[in-house]
């Protein structure tokens, strides 16, 4: 066992009817890894009470799904999903209250339906929108890569947190324009990832087009802001002016969670 790490405590929860041991290790080695930043094959083993050939399979099958990867030295460190998990599992700041007059101003400006999201793994969940009367609502959570807000944000990830999110070259699609697969969505990130934007013309909703941009300056928190117009709208020039929009309340609504985000860490005050 890794020299200083502790055991990880025990069951907590009630015992399986039919517990599957190869299930349990890998569960077992994901949890030392919160103790040890790196850890050797043969700690593994030592660790598991297995032989090395079988701490080798468990740890090849995490590095294959992105949990973990190897350094230059062969050791084993959280891969990017295991580093996205831990991110997401901090606390994310609640923009859907204060964010509301920034948004309406956009829909004021631009005469168009607003959005702020967040990424959810592959998916955006809308946080708050404020909707033109003459489009159809959103739903609550979207392809990421159907969507403006999606890309964007999807844009700042690396190519190892993107293909652990995307194993699989054939994605699903939500429109006939829908990207379908994950060497189009890296050709088209990377485009987005020099502009500064995203676009998505009739890829989530037939006859809806749409910009987004990130919110800056947040570290793992992955925020954007989205104008959606119909498609006859969304001209070069009306593009043009939405993204000098965007880009400006982006950075108002990350001054948002950094003064929360201080706020909180100094006097104990929490969103919501």
């Amino acid at each position: 066992m890794v020299a200083g790490s502790p055991r990880p405590p025990s069951a907590v929860g009630p015992a399986p009817r039919y517990p599957i041991e190869s299930v349990d290790n890998a569960l077992r080695l994901l949890v030392l890894f919160a103790d040890s930043p790196r850890i050797r094959l043969t700690d593994a083993s030592e660790y598991l009470g297995v032989a090395s050939s079988t701490a080798h399979r468990l740890l090849s099958m995490l590095q294959y799904r992105g949990f973990v990867q190897q350094d230059a030295t062969r050791a084993y460190e959280p891969g990017p999903v295991l580093r996205s998990l831990a991110s997401a599992s901090q606390a994310t700041p609640d923009l859907s209250g204060v964010a509301r007059p920034v948004l309406e101003r956009l829909h004021a400006e631009l005469d168009g339906t607003i959005h702020l999201g967040r990424l959810d793994g592959r998916d955006v969940v809308y946080v708050d929108t404020v909707q033109c009367v003459k489009m159809a609502p959103p739903r609550p959570s979207v392809p990421a890569h159907c969507t403006s807000l999606g890309k964007v944000m999807l844009s700042r990830l690396d190519t190892g947190q993107l293909r652990a999110l995307y194993p699989q070259e054939r994605l699903d699609r939500l429109t006939g324009r829908s990207i379908s697969s994950r060497t189009a969505l890296e050709a088209d990130l990377m485009l987005a990832r020099r502009r500064g934007f995203a676009v998505s013309d009739e890829e989530e909703q037939v006859g809806v087009a749409s910009v987004a941009v990130a919110l800056p300056g947040l570290g793992g928190i992955r925020y954007g802001v989205t104008a959606a117009l119909p498609s006859r709208r969304m001209t070069s020039a009306t593009r043009g002016g939405a993204v000098r929009a965007l880009t400006g309340a982006a950075a108002d609504l990350s001054l948002l969670v950094i003064r929360d985000s201080t706020e909180t860490r100094d006097g104990g005050r929490t969103f919501g």
